[in-house]
């Protein structure tokens, strides 16, 4: 990855104060170690009507996915080529932008002890980025940069010279030029925008990338036209993370429109009482109800079979009495988000060895799932066709044959208490099928009758005397000793 800052000068003010103001000498050629390769900083032109920074970045590919735990960009559960072939030694991306906060991390925050008044004043500059990602193309770089007083020239990169018919790549050489930014905003446009135009992150988007954000964004972000698509973009599209980023951003800009402080914009609502308790949402009351029952069971090594965004796994990996646990949905990009919550391209290799992701289809027999002492099946039956359910039977009681097994599913008898659920609806569209209690128990049942197992049932959430639990629970249990008896007494 490559990129130029250049700025010109003259005798009283030298291009070569672009040295002091990025703390680097035009005179070395320096190199700086980073996460993922190493960072190269030197001058190609320096004097004093011209001067020329270039910041290379080497991307050590293998150790980008030795970090990741061989999950392939941002933690994706698969083990495709594209984890060693692919755009990322070549083309600006996030691994570009933080090397830049890394190398340039004093300028970046307007600091030159050297040059003060030079760090406060705008300059003449030029900056090259030879190939950008760009996910929507020339016209969106011109809608980012434009307006914050850059004069863009968004080439696209054609896929093959020798083929035109092809069309253009994603790609484009971008060229930024302006004489009313300061070298700090400068770096904090490129800091924010670079991995926005690419629509990616090589790391795990956690809270603090808010105040990242807005930190980078001060004095610019709160007014830009495209303030909405930079923030989701740059927080990887979590809708949480991006509606806290907005609404800081929104006490931002009426702080300025009111000439005021954030502080006193934002004492509208006062804080709740300390003894005051939010009710536990059903998620949270589930996945404990699901943790007692495995605790009871006395599994170690737990089957989470739909697992989804990893919500569960991650509540098992907390608990070190799961000494193995094993997420399995047959959705990739579910199994992407799952990767990413667990931060599994920045977990230790002991709490790695304790977790395994795989892509699979509780329809059909799978051996990678035999020998456990427990499987989960959590809001899951419902999402099927019923006519496909015994398929699911076949391979989790009768193939996988885990101990105990753990089947949650929604009552439908308890959606008469949701005010905001119309009569006759399902919780959720992609639901199949909701069952009553009796119906639950009478599947359960015949399921436990058909593979040996015993059945008993717990409810989860707030018990309704008239309408049951919101969500219903069955606990089987395979008691082997007991099985392996009968077998030899049939056989006698």
């Amino acid at each position: 990855m490559f990129l130029t800052i250049s700025t010109s000068g003259t005798a009283a003010l030298p291009a070569t104060d672009l040295g002091f103001l990025l703390h680097k000498h035009p005179d070395k050629a320096q190199k700086f170690s980073t996460s993922y390769g190493t960072a190269h900083v030197f001058y190609p032109e320096a004097d004093a009507e011209r001067c020329t920074a270039a910041l290379l970045l080497e991307v050590d590919t293998v150790a980008l996915v030795r970090r990741g735990k061989g999950k392939g960009r941002g933690g994706a559960p698969d083990a495709a080529l594209a984890q060693y072939v692919n755009d990322r030694p070549y083309a600006a991306s996030s691994l570009l932008a933080v090397a830049l906060s890394a190398v340039f991390s004093s300028a970046l925050r307007g600091v030159c002890n050297a040059r003060p008044q030079r760090a406060a004043e705008p300059l003449p500059l030029r900056i090259e980025v030879p190939a950008l990602p760009a996910r929507g193309g020339p016209d969106l770089v011109r809608q980012l940069f434009e307006p914050l007083g850059w004069a863009v020239t968004a080439e696209p990169v054609a896929l093959d010279t020798e083929f035109p018919a092809w069309g253009d790549s994603r790609y484009v050489r971008l060229v930024l030029e302006s004489e009313k930014l300061t070298l700090a905003e400068a770096l904090r446009h490129l800091y924010v925008l670079l991995p926005v135009l690419d629509d990616a992150k090589h790391y795990w988007v956690s809270s603090d990338e808010v105040d990242k954000l807005l930190r980078a964004g001060e004095g610019w972000l709160p007014t830009h036209p495209e303030q909405k698509l930079i923030t989701s973009r740059y927080l990887s599209r979590r809708w949480s993370l991006t509606r806290q980023a907005m609404e800081r951003l929104e006490l931002v800009r009426l702080a300025e429109a009111d000439d005021s402080e954030v502080e006193s914009i934002d004492n509208a609502v006062e804080e709740e009482p300390e003894g005051e308790e939010k009710p536990t949402p059903l998620a949270v009351q589930r996945r404990e109800a699901i943790l007692a029952a495995l605790h009871a069971s006395g599994a170690a090594r737990v089957l989470d079979l739909g697992c989804g965004q990893g919500q569960l796994v991650q509540e098992l990996l907390k608990d070190a009495r799961f000494s193995e646990v094993v997420g399995v949905d047959v959705s990739v990009r579910a199994l992407t988000i799952a990767s990413r919550r667990l931060k599994l391209d920045r977990m230790g290799e002991r709490q790695a060895a304790r977790v395994k992701l795989f892509q699979g289809s509780l329809a059909y027999t799978d051996k990678r799932l035999k020998g456990y002492d427990a499987a989960v099946l959590s809001e899951v039956v419902e999402h099927l066709d019923l006519p496909r359910l015994p398929a699911l039977e076949y391979a989790v009681f009768g193939h996988a044959r885990p101990r105990t097994v753990l089947v949650t599913t929604p009552n439908v008898e308890y959606n008469v208490r949701w005010e905001t659920l119309p009569a006759g609806h399902v919780r959720h569209g992609d639901h199949r099928f909701e069952w009553t209690r009796e119906e639950f128990r009478t599947w359960a049942a015949a399921v436990a009758e058909r593979h040996g197992y015993e059945v008993g049932f717990q409810p989860v959430g707030p018990d309704d005397p008239e309408v049951g639990p919101p969500t219903q629970m069955a606990v089987f249990h395979r008691d082997e000793i007991r099985n392996d008896t009968t077998k030899e007494a049939k056989a006698a």
